[in-house]
């Protein structure tokens, strides 16, 4: 099977259950379905460790649900307010941690034996990698773990024996159609996208879209950042490069097809001219599932796919020329060295998520995004990192660049 981040699991893996879980970004979309699944079946999982941002509420009633001995929030008033809400809960006092260092300390804790990283952008890097580093495996559904820093995933793997499975429903895709494969047959990998809530729209027509509009996703359900990384291509302009850690294949032959149903979730393009496609019903539960029980498949509780229903599944090129963030991702990857870091994969990140961030406080606009994240990549001229301190001092840096440039 062509897959070159880590190793697969192990059969002694494949029979372990109840399953240990820690995850990380329990209170977002991907963290809530992941609680689906594991309430459908709950003698396969167990719950220890919960860990969310600042979004005390919710953390709260799902610590009151699941009882985990482990809880992780984003700053010390989120925690003081955490204690007090379960306070009145008897016989219950879990342990609460505080930020970046908190999320890696649950991920690599010895009684957790799979951590699903989901907390949104750059800041699950530190709990990802802490979970590499321990061995554990992995449920990746934060796909700037690898765009920011691949190689030092891929390294600790390779120390630890860590899995990484990918969640994120195109690569999941591909991760299926690939399984059982012969390597040497592949030839492309078809990444789809939506098209977003602006799919067919002018340059001239994006400069007035607001904030409100790119958050109205036509398929899918997600946070507001995700959302709108979608609506610019951004999205898939990550995944592109996220692809390449994954699967070790040159950049020019991973591809992009706007396909607005969101039924392909995406293709192989084997040797022979064939195409395998994973095709079924947009929700995130069905990946989820099939890496939190990796290699069985669930009964996720999913409509299942009626074709006759949709009657057509259409495909066409992403125009870069109104969306050229693509071609911003695709242009950072042309340049990245296999078993390296890089500079430009760690500005072009930060410079998207504080642009997304002032687009959704209204104080850019949407055309702005891709002008911001050029001039973060013109401007970068740092080596490439080569430790995860090296990342983040990077990422700090072009994230104070990009703000000056917006205040």
């Amino acid at each position: 099977m062509l897959y070159s981040i880590s190793s697969l699991p192990g059969q002694d893996w494949e029979r372990t259950f109840p399953r240990t879980v820690c995850l990380l970004g329990s209170t977002g979309s991907i963290g809530l379905n992941a609680l689906r699944v594991i309430a459908a079946h709950p003698e396969l999982f167990s719950v220890v460790a919960l860990a969310a941002g600042r979004n005390v509420e919710r953390l709260a009633e799902q610590a009151e649900r699941w009882r985990p001995a482990w809880l992780a929030v984003q700053d010390t008033a989120s925690a003081t307010a955490l204690a007090e809400r379960l306070a009145p809960l008897a016989g219950y006092r879990p342990e609460i941690l505080v930020g970046q260092t908190g999320y890696a300390r649950l991920a690599a804790l010895p009684e957790v034996s799979t951590v699903l990283s989901a907390q949104v952008g750059a800041a699950a890097l530190r709990g990802t990698l802490a979970a590499a580093q321990a061995g554990k495996v992995i449920c990746l559904a934060n796909k700037e773990s690898l765009v920011l820093a691949g190689h030092l995933v891929r390294d600790a793997c390779r120390k630890s024996g860590a899995v990484v499975l990918p969640v994120d429903s195109e690569h999941n895709a591909l991760f299926q159609a690939l399984r059982g494969r012969d390597p040497q047959t592949v030839r492309t990998l078809v990444l789809t996208a939506s098209g977003g809530p602006f799919r067919g729209k002018s340059r001239e027509e994006l400069r007035a879209v607001t904030s409100a509009q790119a958050l109205r996703h036509p398929n899918w359900n997600m946070g507001a950042k995700i959302t709108v990384d979608s609506a610019t291509m951004m999205n898939k302009g990550l995944e592109v490069i996220e692809a390449w850690h994954l699967y070790g294949v040159p950049g020019e032959r991973i591809t992009v097809l706007v396909h607005p149903q969101s039924i392909v979730h995406s293709l192989v393009e084997f040797e022979d001219g064939s195409h395998m496609a994973h095709l079924g019903t947009p929700d995130m539960r069905v990946p989820i599932a099939y890496c939190l029980a990796w290699p069985r498949a669930l009964d996720t509780g999913v409509a299942p796919l009626r074709l006759a229903d949709i009657k057509s599944l259409t495909f066409e090129e992403p125009d870069v020329q109104s969306f050229p963030c693509l071609d911003l991702a695709r242009q950072v990857l042309a340049g990245q060295t296999p078993g390296q870091g890089s500079a430009a994969a760690v500005a072009l990140n930060a410079a998207n998520e504080v642009a997304v961030e002032a687009f959704l406080q209204g104080r850019i606009g949407f055309l702005d995004i891709p002008d911001r994240i050029a001039a973060a990549l013109d401007a970068c001229s740092a080596p490439d990192p080569a430790t995860l301190e090296d990342i983040e001092a990077l990422d700090h840096e072009t994230r104070r660049f990009v703000g000056a440039t917006i205040e």
